[in-house]
């Protein structure tokens, strides 16, 4: 595994003293990372997000999402998540195939770019749902600056199809920020621009815990949420490498 430091935050930035990344991850929440999980390697992930605050003329919805990641020759990883988005009588499932590919990984000047994608389609409900892809680039910079250089990701994004019912903008940006404070503990934060599905900015902290396991707690910001709706999560999940 790639000895890159991946870690997440709090709303609060509360600082915790725990431990730093040591094993590949494809996103930081939202964003991709240039990391790929290494060959011959699984990594497995199980994220929980529900809505915070409640809106108060409907129900609190509740994301789940477990997703596996296997690390293939050529610094290639391909995987799948399974969405599901819960409200009080209401289910909806999505797969989500993706694929990335580090095609640029220069160690010694701390330089890494990929590309990838991602495909989203529903598994029920699917009447009036289209099944659309995501398509991005990123390149990432880890800053030596002694043991605490942050690494900046950043590159664009773009939205395959999607049909008539798509909401907001079908190209952007994302950014990536990670920040080590300690030998065993990072804040960092990442955003999808675009008032649209991926439009979010999610800050964070990252513990990893023992046998290559990991806990991020973060929260994300619907990029419309600042216009007095409810389109905010609390975001929290447990990724292990075997």
């Amino acid at each position: 595994m790639n000895n890159h430091r991946l870690l997440l935050l709090s709303a609060a930035l509360i600082v915790l003293v725990v431990a730093e990344r040591a094993t590949a991850q494809s996103t930081i929440f939202n964003v991709p990372t240039t990391d790929t999980v290494a060959k011959g390697k699984t990594y497995f992930e199980f994220d929980y997000l529900p809505q915070i605050p409640k809106p108060d003329a409907s129900d609190r919805l509740h994301i789940i999402n477990p997703r596996i990641v296997v690390g293939v020759p050529s610094n290639l990883e391909v995987g799948a998540n399974f969405a599901t988005f819960h409200t009080s009588g209401t289910t909806n499932v999505f797969f989500q195939p993706n694929i990335k590919w580090k095609f640029i990984n220069d160690d010694n000047g701390g330089f890494a770019a990929a590309a990838g994608g991602i495909l989203f389609t529903p598994i029920n409900n699917r009447a009036g749902v289209d099944t659309f892809g995501l398509v991005y680039g990123n390149f990432s910079k880890k800053v030596k600056t002694g043991n605490y250089g942050p690494r900046f990701t950043a590159g664009p994004y773009g939205v395959v199809s999607g049909g008539s019912g798509w909401i907001g903008p079908k190209a952007g940006a994302i950014l990536g920020y990670e920040q080590p404070i300690h030998p065993k503990a990072s804040i960092v934060a990442d955003w999808f621009s675009g008032k649209n599905s991926f439009g979010y900015f999610t800050p964070g902290v990252s513990i990893t815990l023992p046998a290559n396991g990991l806990l991020n707690v973060g929260y994300s910001f619907g990029n419309d949420s600042f216009s007095g709706n409810d389109n905010r999560f609390l975001f929290v999940y447990y990724g292990v490498t075997f």
